[in-house]
């Protein structure tokens, strides 16, 4: 019977999307076309319905949402101009529109359906007596956050800009660092009510067509009632929606971004979020950071070696001190572990217990700092582990050792470049933990092999997952563990299908030594 229900349900709202699907025509009478939309924008107090009449002759209304139009724009280049007579006995209201109104986006509507679209992203419409066709004008004007830097993903070297809310600002912040045509831009509506637009952004001749259609696709078969950040596309359109890792790349900077559609891949912009989407992407690529082409190659490199030594360390680091204490002492130098005795002969609990009980003391201070007013929030964080650390300690329930174990790991899970791939590795220690409590360092090869088998398996936009290292791909194995020099990095990477294989002169290098 439920399943009726379901069925019966689904089925009917699909209909009524169908029937929201059809495009309305306008009416050739103007108090028709105000009826239907009376009725649409019923207790909608927002709604202004402004009536007048062109040059003495024609009626015409012009209509708005209040708070997302320009009203001084309006009434110094539509209602002005559009209202006063005409210097001829009869003309058409539509030469006189043409004649006069001196807006610079005009765009002809001639259905209910694009009545809505425009004014929900705050264009007026003006509809006019005796025409079946209105005027969408391009006076749109709501408050807007202005361009900032990026609090989550801070540089030292490289631009001080990030993406906003608003879609318009960002693809023009894309448009500014790539100034050739060939950046494309499809557009699609999202959600039954919220109509979201969203921006598939890709370079033509650079991006597969396969993968910008099943992108395309993939938003297209969402059907929901709102979306309201980039994280719903993002979990909808996943290969693997159970996997803990993310399979899509999200950024707020326009440089990584830019980077990313120069390697032949998508981005995905959502209107009202300052996080967009960028696929296919890699394991390797979510642990790059825009400023590693900013600096030296050799620096760079040694920065990628360390960021991948510290999430070793954050995942594995209090899994070898349980297994270590529990079950292998005998890998402990005899000097080092009468110490670590000495200190844990107070303490009541199993090492297992004890670091269970620190990571998640730490894991509920580190939320509450990020859930706390900034002013506050660093202080209680910090604080707040120093104090509870050494409360713990003379208290007897942990040990000196097991507080330095949890920090090292606190500060090498930070210096993960990404918050979203920090998360899975972060919640991923816990299980380790335990297999290590169990098992030992048996335990922990158990936990490492079935973590690399998952993400073996992983694809993201038929893209494996650990490429290029698994499967191996030479060319791509420049820009993965090490940064080569820029004048080494001629190749872009192999994502899907047909690609623009050369991005630069194989021979920059040699071209600079000449201009000496």
């Amino acid at each position: 019977m439920f399943n009726r229900r379901k069925l019966k349900f689904n089925q009917k709202n699909k209909e009524q999307q169908d029937d929201k699907l059809v495009p309305k025509p306008l009416y050739p009478n103007l108090d028709q076309n105000l009826e239907v939309l009376h009725f649409l924008y019923k207790d909608c107090s927002d709604m202004v319905f402004r009536s007048f009449v062109i040059a003495d002759q024609t009626k015409a209304q012009l209509i708005y949402i209040k708070g997302m139009s320009n009203i001084e724009e309006m009434d110094s280049n539509v209602l002005t101009p559009l209202i006063q007579k005409a210097d001829q006995q009869s003309i058409n209201p539509k030469t006189l529109i043409e004649q006069r109104l001196s807006v610079a986006e005009v765009t002809r509507i001639e259905s209910f359906d694009a009545c809505i679209d425009q004014l929900s992203i705050g264009n007026p419409i003006l509809l006019l007596e005796g025409n079946q066709q209105g005027f969408a004008l391009g006076l749109a004007k709501w408050e807007k956050r202005g361009v900032e830097e990026p609090s989550g993903e801070l540089v030292v070297r490289g631009p001080r800009e990030g993406f906003t809310e608003s879609a318009g600002v960002n693809t023009s912040l894309l448009r500014r660092k790539i100034r050739s045509p060939q950046l494309k831009m499809k557009t699609l509506k999202v959600g039954r009510y919220t109509q979201t637009t969203i921006m598939i952004t890709y370079i033509e001749g650079l991006s597969d067509k396969t993968l910008i259609e099943e992108i395309s696709q993939r938003i297209k078969r969402i059907d929901i009632d709102g979306i309201l950040e980039s994280g719903y596309i993002e979990e909808l359109i996943q290969d693997n929606s159970y996997s803990p890792f993310p399979q899509v790349l999200v950024t707020e900077r326009p440089d990584t971004a830019v980077s990313n559609l120069l390697e032949g891949r998508v981005v995905i912009i959502v209107d009202g979020t300052p996080f967009v989407l960028v696929a296919p992407t890699t394991f390797y690529s979510l642990f790059q950071s825009g400023e590693d082409y900013y600096h030296h190659f050799m620096i760079s490199t040694a920065t990628r070696w360390l960021r991948f030594l510290f999430l070793f360390i954050s995942l594995l680091l209090p899994s070898f001190y349980i297994a270590i204490i529990t079950y292998h002492q005998e890998m402990v130098p005899t000097t080092l572990l009468l110490t670590m005795v000495d200190s844990r002969e107070a303490v009541p609990f199993p090492a297992l217990v004890e670091a269970l009980l620190m990571e998640i003391t730490f894991e509920g201070l580190r939320e509450a700092g990020l859930r706390l007013p900034k002013q506050v929030g660093a202080a209680v964080s910090i604080v707040g582990a120093l104090v509870i650390g050494q409360a713990a300690v003379d208290a007897g329930l942990v040990s000196d050792p097991m507080v330095m174990v949890v920090a090292l790991t606190g500060i090498a899970s930070f210096t993960i470049p990404r918050y979203n791939i920090a998360i899975p590795f972060r919640m991923l220690r816990f299980p380790m933990m335990l297999l290590a409590g169990t098992f030992g360092l048996v335990g922990i090869m158990m936990g490492l092999l079935a973590i690399l088998t998952h993400m073996s398996t992983l694809r993201s936009f038929g893209v494996p997952y650990l490429s290029p290292m698994a499967p191996m791909k030479g060319k791509d194995m420049k820009d993965t563990l090490i940064r080569a020099p820029l004048w080494k990095l001629n190749t872009r990477p192999h994502l899907t299908g047909e690609y623009n294989e050369y991005r630069q002169d194989s021979d920059q290098k040699t071209f600079r030594r000449q201009g000496r």
